[in-house]
C-alpha cells in the first residue's frame, strides 16, 4: 500500500492528545530535546500527519508552524484539532521532497518525525536539499528514523514495534519498503513501513545537499522510566536500537 493511501485509512488511529504508540514514548521526547528552544522561532515540520509535533512545538512557544503532509485525511485531523486548540498552525497538504510556498532560508527549525522511512534515497536526497534551502543560516535540521538495524536485530514479528525485512540483508535491502507494526498502550496496533537505508545514506544524502557541520546523532530506546511506568509494554523491546534521532545546522 503506497503511503499516500495507508495514512489515509489509518487516520483516525494516529489522532491522539497525549503519548499512546511507543514512539511516543521512545522517539519524540527525545526529539524535541534535539530541538532545543523553539520559543518565537518559524518551524516546518515535514511529514507532520495529524499534527501531534506541531502542537508541541506551538506550545513550547514556536512562533509560527507550518505543517507538510501527504495524506489529505491526516491534514484534515490535524485541522480539526488545531480548531479545537487555537494554536493557529498552518496544515498544508503536498510532498516533502517540494514543500508548498516555502519560501528561501525562512525557517529556523526544520523537524522531520518518522518521515524518511517512507521516502526511497532519491526522494530523501531531494527532501535534504529543499531543507537546506528553507533554513536560515544557522538553523537547526531535525530528523528521526527507525533504526537503520532495527529490522535485522528484532526478526520477531510481534508488538509493539517490528519490521519484516523478509530475509533481506542490511546492505541488499537498501530502497526496498518493509511492511511493520508498531503498537499504543491500549493494544492498538498501527501499520508502518520503513524503506530500508544505511547510516551512509543519511549522512551522505546531508553531505550532498549542502550540509556542512556535523551531526549531532542520538540511538534511542527503552529507557528505566519507561520499564519503571509499564514493564509489560517497553520491556520486549529493551536493550536494542528502536530510533535514530539527527540534529545538523545550516552554516
Amino acid at each position: 500500500m503506497d503511503t499516500e493511501k495507508l495514512y489515509d485509512v489509518n487516520a483516525d488511529k494516529w489522532a491522539r492528545r497525549e503519548p499512546s504508540s511507543l514512539s511516543d514514548f521512545t522517539g519524540r521526547p527525545p526529539v524535541f530535546e534535539l530541538c532545543g528552544d523553539v520559543a518565537g522561532q518559524t518551524v516546518l515540520d515535514l511529514g507532520a500527519g495529524e499534527g501531534y509535533c506541531s502542537r508541541e512545538l506551538a506550545r513550547r512557544g514556536a512562533a509560527r508552524v507550518i505543517g507538510v503532509e501527504l495524506s489529505g485525511e491526516m491534514v484534515a485531523s490535524a485541522r480539526r484539532q488545531d480548531e479545537a486548540d487555537g494554536y493557529g498552525l498552518d496544515f498544508r497538504q503536498g510532498d516533502a521532497t517540494h514543500p508548498v510556498s516555502v519560501d528561501d532560508q525562512s525557517m529556523d527549525l526544520v523537524v522531520a518525525v518518522f518521515l524518511y522511512n517512507y521516502l526511497t534515497v532519491d526522494q530523501m536526497r531531494r527532501s535534504f536539499a529543499e531543507v537546506h534551502r528553507v533554513l536560515r543560516p544557522g538553523g537547526r535540521f531535525v530528523f528521526s528514523v527507525p533504526h537503520p538495524a532495527l529490522g535485522f536485530i528484532r526478526t520477531t514479528h510481534a508488538p509493539p514495534f517490528y519490521f519484516d525485512v523478509r530475509g533481506r540483508g542490511y546492505f541488499s535491502g537498501v530502497d526496498e519498503r518493509f511492511p511493520g507494526e508498531i503498537a499504543r498502550r491500549d493494544g492498538t496496533l498501527l501499520p508502518v513501513q520503513m524503506v530500508h537505508k544505511t547510516f551512509a545514506d543519511y549522512f551522505d544524502g546531508l553531505r550532498e545537499a549542502g550540509f556542512r557541520a556535523l551531526p549531532d546523532i542520538k540511538e534511542l530506546g527503552v529507557t528505566a522510566e519507561h520499564l519503571a511506568l509499564d514493564p509489560e509494554f517497553f520491556g520486549p523491546v529493551a536493550d536494542i536500537p528502536l530510533h535514530l534521532g539527527v540534529r545538523i545546522v545550516r552554516t
